[in-house]
């Protein structure tokens, strides 16, 4: 079995995180803001486990990091309208953070290779 890239395991431990909140969303939020924000995230976990396995992945890295942006602004979004608790935003962000910063250096490194 493979061992996961550590950005890979980041995101698919952000998407753990993320979707059991999204599921408590109220019911008028859930189905529109938290598709949306499920979506963005299941996309991220996709896009990194594409990129773990492709010699030119750095439009797939630039792609995974316009999506964590979006993903950010729906999370504050969600925290506004007051569907996600200012601990569980700020938890998640400090995830999102962290992969972030693991997906610039995972497209550092493969800008060098290119």
């Amino acid at each position: 079995m493979k061992k996961e890239l550590p950005a890979v395991q980041k995101a698919y431990d952000l998407c753990k995180e993320v979707l059991p909140r999204v599921s408590k969303f109220p019911k008028d939020l859930k189905y529109s803001l938290g598709e949306r924000i499920v979506d963005n995230c299941l996309s991220i976990l996709e896009i990194l486990t594409e990129a773990s396995y492709r010699r030119d992945k750095v439009h797939l890295l630039d792609e995974a990091n316009r999506r964590l942006e979006r993903l950010r602004f729906l999370l504050r979004l969600s925290r506004d309208l007051g569907a996600l608790s200012n601990k569980g935003y700020e938890h998640v962000m400090k995830m999102i953070t962290e992969l972030g910063s693991q997906v610039g250096g995972w497209r550092k490194q493969a800008a060098k290779k290119t």
